[in-house]
């Protein structure tokens, strides 16, 4: 099976891109927009047939964004595109955001599900049932909190510079990263049980658990999610789970597929219709950067 992530020396690459202007842009998770075409007339220069596709796929880009923002190359990269797109162009909270019990996620789901126990926490292992538990919350309650701060600012540049100042604080954007994480995990619980019960599920999540690695949930976090960050990234069907996590439509613009059926993929890709639409661009499935400024409405 095709390794989906980037190898060590792929990733020292990208830090090294972002690190080209001076050393205070090593703690960049998300650069300044550059012109897109100018982006892409950088990064391929070659005639090879894989160089001539991505130009044509960032041109069919350009016709609707005018720049790009260079994502952080590591394994929180999926994570910190969508996250910073979504808060980026957020006007309210979501509606799962403000139910009452969200910070008793994990004590609710703890209480059920013993394995969840062994969920790993930012790379630190051995933590008791009771600390995990608290741990989790308070990354909930963070996420919440900015979420809800980000989404009252009205004026559109200060929102930008929001957003901006909080992808800067490390500690803050791995701990909401940890947070997007457990309710991945709580929305496969969901599905499954739908499924198990005879409710009606969404196609990808029978792909999800039709994995040798992840026939149900507790695989899932051992073999996938609690590697998530650390070890790997997002496979395709994990979008797909985040998009659903989130309550979000993920459209991708997938330039190695330029001129196919999958060059502008969405997640899910029967989206409900109230679902608001962040946009990522990728050039292999491994790591994603941002379009923004938009020349003109985008309809899916």
């Amino acid at each position: 099976e095709e390794d989906m992530y980037r190898d060590a020396e792929e990733i020292e690459r990208e830090k090294m891109l972002l690190c080209q202007t001076n050393s205070s842009e090593c703690k960049l998770s998300v650069a300044p927009e550059m012109d897109i075409m100018e982006y892409c007339r950088r990064e391929w220069r070659g005639n090879t047939p894989v160089a001539k596709r991505m130009r044509k796929g960032y041109e069919a880009v350009a016709q609707k964004f005018a720049s790009i923002r260079r994502i952080r190359g590591d394994n929180y990269c999926a994570f910190r595109a969508t996250l910073f797109q979504a808060l980026s162009q957020s006007t309210e909270l979501p509606s799962w955001l403000q139910r009452e019990d969200f910070t008793m996620l994990p004590e609710n789901l703890l209480s059920k599900y013993d394995w969840i126990k062994h969920w790993q926490l930012k790379e630190k292992l051995g933590r008791k049932m009771g600390e995990i538990s608290d741990e989790i919350k308070e990354y909930l309650i963070l996420l919440r909190k900015k979420w809800k701060s980000v989404s009252e600012i009205k004026s559109s540049i200060e929102k930008q510079e929001a957003c901006d100042e909080l992808f800067k604080n490390e500690e803050e954007e791995y701990s909401l990263y940890e947070a997007l994480k457990f309710l991945m995990l709580n929305t496969a619980i969901e599905l499954y049980n739908d499924d198990k019960n005879g409710r009606r599920v969404p196609v990808f999540s029978w792909l999800l658990f039709a994995r040798d690695t992840s026939s149900n949930p507790c695989q899932l976090m051992h073999n996938h999610l609690n590697h998530i960050g650390h070890s790997g990234g997002l496979e395709q069907v994990e979008m797909f789970l985040l998009a659903y996590a989130l309550q979000y439509t993920i459209q991708v613009y997938r330039l190695y597929k330029y001129s196919t059926d999958e060059f502008i993929t969405l997640y899910p890709n029967d989206p409900e219709e109230d679902w608001p639409v962040v946009t990522l661009i990728t050039e292999d499935d491994r790591h994603y950067n941002i379009p923004v400024r938009m020349c003109q409405e985008t309809t899916l």
